[in-house]
Parts: C-alpha cells; structure tokens; sequence
C-alpha cells in the first residue's frame, strides 16, 4: 500500500499527464511500468512473506479435513463394529437366555418328578406301615382271643370234670388243641 502511494506521488511530481487523452482507453506508458513495477514487487513480497504462511495454513487445513475425513471413517467402521458386536452380544443373551429358561423348565419338571415319586413313595410306605399295623393288631386281637377261650375252655371243662386241675398243664393243653384247631382251619379243612 506504501509502494503504490509512493508510486503515485512521483507520477504527479515529473508531470506525467495523459499522453493521449484522457480516457480510459488511452494508453499510458509511464502508469503501466509504474503499475507493473508495484505489482512485482508486491507480487516478491507476497510471495516472501504472505503465501508460505497461506500455503502453510491451507495445505494444514487440508491434512486436517483429510484426517478428519479420515477419523470419521474409521470412528464409522468403529461404530459399525461395535454395532455388529453389541447385536450379537443381544443375540448370545437372547440364546442364553432362552436356554437358562429351558434348564429352568427341565429343572421344575425334574423336581416336579421328584416330588411325585417321592410323594408315591412316601404313601406306600404308609400303606405298607398301616398294612403291618393292622396285621399286628389282627394277630394281637387273635392271641387275645385265643387267651380268652382258653381261659373260657379251662374254666368249662373244669366245672365239666369237677376237678381243678394244673393250670399251666392245663393251658399248655388247650392251647395245643387251639393251634390244632387253627392250622386245620388255614387250611380249609375242618
């Protein structure tokens, strides 16, 4: 801006006028090789000074879109694979999932199975407890009826006979006639 000002100051001061007129047309010889004169020399400057920084910042501007342009791609294929992980990660937990449930349903069965086996178990055991029962205390009422008669078949044949015999000889003998009596009536014959 300083060599342009200066430029045209020394014009104005030698007294170059317009050597064919005054229009824009007009060729004037002294302003073109001033002009072109600054024009080199700003041109020298600018391109000293002014467009390594320029290029510099253009060309980093340029690295920096790229890399950008870059990162972004690869933050994409990134995403797209984290992506792709996370639904087959939602996949191997659905899966999982599905098969905790069917051990869980096995699992219930079995126990379930169990506990009906277990309870069947238990009832037989008590039926067959209550079979002993009852059959123990079928053979106590038995023995206590055979005591009875043959208390009831002493005390007759003694008021029969008249004589008191021996007690025990006595008992020893009925209950040998009762024994007699039951093996013929187990074996249906009487």
């Amino acid at each position: 801006m300083r060599a342009i000002m200066l430029a045209s100051l020394l014009l104005q001061e030698h007294g170059a006028a317009p050597a064919g007129g005054s229009g824009l047309t007009s060729l004037q010889v002294n302003l073109m090789f001033w002009t072109l004169v600054i024009f080199v020399i700003l041109f020298l400057l600018l391109r000293r000074y002014a467009f390594p920084p320029i290029f510099k910042a253009v060309e980093a501007r340029e690295r920096a879109l790229e890399e950008a342009i870059a990162a972004a791609k690869r933050d994409r294929d990134e995403a797209a694979k984290l992506l792709e992980e996370h639904r087959r990660q939602i996949e191997n937990a659905r899966a999982e999932a599905q098969r905790f449930i069917a051990e869980g349903r096995q699992t219930a069965e079995k126990v379930r199975a169990d506990l009906l086996e277990q309870a069947r178990r238990e009832q037989q055991e008590m039926l067959e407890r209550a079979r002993r029962e009852i059959e123990a205390e079928r053979d106590r009422a038995i023995a206590e009826l055979r005591r009875e008669a043959v208390d009831l078949a002493i005390a007759g044949a003694s008021k029969v006979v008249e004589q008191n015999l021996d007690n025990s000889s006595n008992r020893r003998l009925v209950e040998t006639f009762l024994a007699s009596v039951a093996t013929t009536d187990g074996d249906g014959k009487r």
